[in-house]
């Protein structure tokens, strides 16, 4: 393993996806009991990718107090069927909250009939839980969460808003193997926005895979624009990024 500070980002590169999640969970283990010796409560935001599946897989084998911790997720398709097995709600429920008791879980409805009813909803509740830890990947065009190009915003005043999901992040989704063709991959998504996601303590960014080695290369060397997403995450100051030697390679 290998560990730099770049641009404000504390970055760690492994030698495969394995090594990334295992570190990476341990990582995020122990800032949950740091924040548990001083409050009482933990609330955290977790990403639904493929991406995650080393790091859940790790994180559900830590010793952690889930019953101090307030889980949210940070993004979700527009029109699926809530029992579809390609929403993110299905994802973490798969992944790591069928695993793991937490005190609360709030998922994003996608599958509303007024979708800025829900915006707004899920924006009050992390009013009510000001969100200590984010755990996130960054997609293949540098999204963070589904802020594509098109529509990120590093000034939002929105903490959740509906978004048109560009082709290379439906095209994403296809390569992940979560959808068989373009066509089936849904047009619109809910989404956290940057600025609703930089609020947290701490951020913790699992990237493994070759796929994603020119979007880790713009995060790093990119100006801190809409046009690369997460080159945001250099103006926070208190990011983590697990990276293994392929999604490491243009560096």
């Amino acid at each position: 393993m290998m560990q730099q500070n770049t641009n404000k980002i504390q970055l760690n590169i492994h030698k495969n996806r394995a090594a990334l999640g295992n570190a990476a969970a341990k990582a995020v283990a122990a800032t949950i009991q740091h924040l548990l010796n001083h409050k009482n409560e933990v609330n955290m935001v977790f990403a639904a990718a493929p991406s995650q599946n080393e790091f859940l897989a790790a994180l559900i084998k830590e010793y952690i107090d889930w019953g101090r911790v307030n889980a949210f997720h940070m993004d979700e398709y527009i029109g699926l069927e809530d029992d579809s097995s390609a929403t993110f709600a299905h994802y973490l429920k798969t992944h790591l909250f069928n695993h793991v008791q937490c005190k609360s879980v709030h998922y994003i409805q996608g599958n509303t009939g007024n979708v800025q009813a829900e915006c707004a909803r899920y924006s009050g509740l992390l009013q009510q839980h000001p969100i200590d830890i984010v755990c996130m990947g960054i997609g293949e065009n540098s999204h963070i969460a589904f802020n594509d190009p098109p529509v990120a915003d590093f000034k939002d005043s929105a903490t959740a808003k509906v978004v048109l999901l560009d082709a290379d992040c439906r095209q994403q989704q296809v390569n992940d193997g979560c959808f068989p063709t373009l066509d089936d991959v849904p047009t619109h998504a809910l989404t956290l926005t940057v600025p609703a996601l930089l609020l947290c303590q701490y951020i913790f960014c699992m990237v493994p895979g070759e796929r994603k080695a020119k979007a880790v290369y713009h995060t790093f060397n990119s100006p801190v624009t809409e046009q690369y997403p997460s080159t945001a995450l250099r103006t926070h100051g208190n990011v983590q990024m697990f990276v293994d030697v392929d999604s490491a390679g243009m560096l």
